[in-house]
């Protein structure tokens, strides 16, 4: 008797094995840390035994420290912006365009909420990612810590879209007063937060302002703008060395920003700030004031978060709850051992997280238990006053951070920053052809970008 054959032409007791599943490492975010080690993992194991998951909501990356400068228009992101489908193609892992919604860590899936277009139709239905190894690195968002009014009137620079907006709303408002009637029109900035971020705005706005003129606002310049930086604390800057923040804040005031310390606000309302110190007008309004995890991890599949919603996870970078998953960069909450505080929400953090990652994955995937312990080397702190200043202190905790740094030499090294993090995202090769190409189009280029 012949056996019987089945329709894919084994024979009933020929069946062929079931196919291996591959080891499947899933990332969540694509910021500085999430990319670098995403990079680092396709780069390390390849596709044909691993398969190396980013999931991002964005389609591009940009570094998070220059959306200061595509806010103000100095910055043009589509020249400087990573695709993360290309990028993934080169670097062996896969992108998946989706919100984090949900984390099943008995099923070990995450879930991605459904994909809409502009008019709310569905693109893509809620789906599921099976994961052998999960890192979430999705960063922080602003922090409005419950004021009155924030969500309604503020706007942010947590992503590319904001700064976007930011830019869009800042012209609309140059092209009104540039063509309003009386010499005294100005346009009323208020920014909260005397941090990096706010510091750094405050400059990129009076040189973009002083430009504008030779792009068809002739009768607009700096003198036509009105920026008011408002600190709760006693003086900006906090984390640098005191004189080098007294020399930020003389600095921003010789170029026309008026920097109010020791204010606290109370409420946004349309048209104004309210502080303790008294009302400040302002068409646009800018909270940079604290960061806080997204909304979406409070307590997300379990794990253990704070009240800021930031993943508690330990010198390893395993969230508390679960070793099988990771957290890095922003949305991290590790305070290292004999330390008070936790690891500062620095991009230098999110690539030294990444690192740590990257090693510790590759010790579990391969049955290691001895594991590397994170340990945050603080190379100090840098703040760009775009073409006027540039302040900071180098080497943090190798020499107490008293080495203070300021005019060209400061610049220099601020630029090098964000060299290092192309080189960290794309190689030497590229990254070193991408920093040539930048400084041709700083020649060929518009100083600002006005669409």
């Amino acid at each position: 008797m012949l056996n019987e054959t089945s329709a894919n032409g084994f024979h009933a007791s020929e069946k062929p094995a079931p196919k291996k599943l591959k080891t499947q490492i899933v990332v969540v975010g694509g910021g500085a840390g999430g990319l670098e080690l995403v990079r680092k993992l396709g780069t390390h194991y390849g596709r044909e035994d691993f398969d190396i998951i980013l999931v991002e909501r964005n389609h591009t990356h940009i570094w998070k420290p220059l959306l200061h400068e595509v806010a103000a228009g100095s910055l043009d992101a589509n020249l400087d912006e990573v695709g993360y489908r290309g990028h993934g193609h080169r670097w062996g892992y896969r992108f998946f365009l989706g919100n984090l919604e949900a984390i099943d860590r008995e099923a070990r899936q995450v879930v991605i909420a459904p994909i809409l277009d502009d008019d709310g139709s569905e693109l893509i239905g809620r789906h599921r990612i099976r994961y052998d190894w999960l890192v979430i690195a999705i960063g922080a968002v602003s922090n409005d810590f419950g004021t009155p009014g924030v969500r309604q009137h503020c706007l942010f620079l947590d992503s590319r879209r904001e700064a976007d907006r930011f830019r869009q709303k800042l012209l609309d408002h140059c092209l009104r007063v540039s063509r309003a009637e009386g010499a005294d029109a100005r346009v009323d900035i208020a920014i909260v937060g005397g941090g990096a971020t706010g510091v750094e705005l405050a400059a990129e706005l009076f040189n973009a302002a002083a430009a504008l003129k030779h792009y068809g606002l002739e009768v607009f310049d700096e003198s036509r703008l009105r920026v008011t930086l408002i600190e709760a604390g006693p003086r900006i800057l906090p984390a640098l060395p005191e004189k080098l923040a007294e020399a930020a804040k003389s600095e921003l005031e010789n170029i026309g920003v008026r920097v109010a310390v020791n204010t606290k606000v109370m409420e946004v309302r349309a048209g104004e700030v309210v502080t303790d110190n008294g009302i400040i007008p302002a068409d646009l309004k800018i909270w940079a004031a604290g960061v806080r995890g997204p909304d979406i991890l409070k307590d997300i599949g379990g794990l253990e978060t704070t009240r800021s919603n930031q993943l508690v996870v330990g010198p390893t970078l395993q969230t508390s709850r679960d070793e099988r998953i990771l957290a890095i960069g922003d949305c991290a909450f590790f305070v290292a051992p004999g330390e008070t505080k936790p690891i500062p929400p620095r991009a230098q953090a999110a690539h030294q997280m990444a690192a740590t990652a990257f090693m510790n994955i590759k010790a579990l995937v391969s049955g290691k238990r001895n594991l590397t312990s994170f340990v945050y080397r603080d190379k100090g702190s840098l703040v760009s006053l775009s073409r006027y200043s540039t302040v900071g202190s180098l080497m943090g905790n190798l020499i107490g951070g008293r080495m203070a740094v300021e005019g060209r030499f400061a610049r220099l090294v601020y630029i090098s920053l964000y060299r290092m993090h192309l080189v960290a995202i794309h190689g030497w090769i590229r990254g070193l052809t991408l920093m040539a190409i930048g400084h041709v189009n700083q020649v060929i280029r518009p100083r600002l970008k006005l669409h």
